[in-house]
């Protein structure tokens, strides 16, 4: 009761499609709580990618991504799900980015935006930033590296920009491994069957040269989770191909900020 009267508002609900124009996609739009809908305000995508969960929150809670502070600042926020994200839609659905880890969740957003844009004049369809942490973080600067001319900023927080440098295990689980089958001689001329295991996701690194907006990248120098180092990557490859960019690394921080 003391949240309403201090003029908080939840989220309201919304329902796009992807970009195969079929599947349903759901997601909430914070707006500023003194919203007038005859201005027009830039929008900002939050994002998580999974797979294993999605980043659309509904409640209010303390730890929440402060995606309805965000919008006091004059924004409208909204965070939606993807195909490839939560496994409680469908088996299809959850594994729709198997094998695509870094692109799988791009399309679908792009489309959301361009959609919620189309009805909503309030939306500045010019005005398009982005912001994750963790596997967000990753996603973030994907998207501003894959749609350079839409994304005009991204802030990306301790995202896992190498995978081959990250916890294996997640990747295989939600990427894929492939066995490559091999028959081989032995001295004797005996056959046999070895097998060879290829991970392979493409990393952020990869994109760096198509820079055009703004990219803030941020990371604890001791987070544990995500290694300083996926940043510190990234950071090089934006440096090599001549690109302007913010970096904040905070001493002391692990993989959250919160203290």
């Amino acid at each position: 009761s003391q949240l309403f009267a201090a003029g908080y508002k939840f989220p309201e609900i919304f329902k796009v499609k992807a970009a195969d124009g079929v599947t349903d996609l759901y997601g909430v739009m914070y707006k500023p709580f003194n919203f007038d809908s005859t201005k027009v305000y830039p929008i900002v995508d939050y994002v998580y990618p999974g797979p294993q969960v999605e980043g659309v929150y509904y409640p209010f809670t303390r730890m929440s991504p402060r995606t309805d502070r965000l919008a006091q600042a004059g924004f409208i926020v909204i965070s939606v799900g993807q195909r490839g994200g939560h496994p409680s839609r469908s088996k299809w659905y959850h594994n729709y980015g198997y094998g695509n880890m870094r692109d799988y969740p791009l399309a679908d957003h792009k489309y959301a935006i361009e959609q919620l844009a189309s009805r909503y004049s309030f939306i500045d369809i010019n005005k398009v930033g982005i912001y994750g942490h963790s596997g967000g973080g990753f996603m973030a600067a994907s998207a501003i590296l894959t749609y350079p001319d839409f994304y005009k900023a991204a802030v990306s927080c301790s995202g896992n920009h190498d995978n081959y440098i990250y916890n294996r295990g997640w990747g295989e689980c939600y990427n894929g491994v492939r066995e490559i089958e091999k028959t081989v001689k032995d001295s004797l001329g005996n056959e046999r069957k070895e097998y060879e295991y290829k991970f392979s996701v493409k990393t952020n690194a990869e994109l760096a040269k198509n820079l055009k907006g703004h990219l803030m990248l941020v990371t604890g120098d001791e987070d544990k989770n995500v290694n300083p180092a996926h940043t510190y990557r990234l950071a090089h490859a934006l440096i090599e191909s001549g690109k302007d960019f913010d970096m904040l690394v905070i001493p002391g921080a692990g993989h959250g900020y919160g203290s």
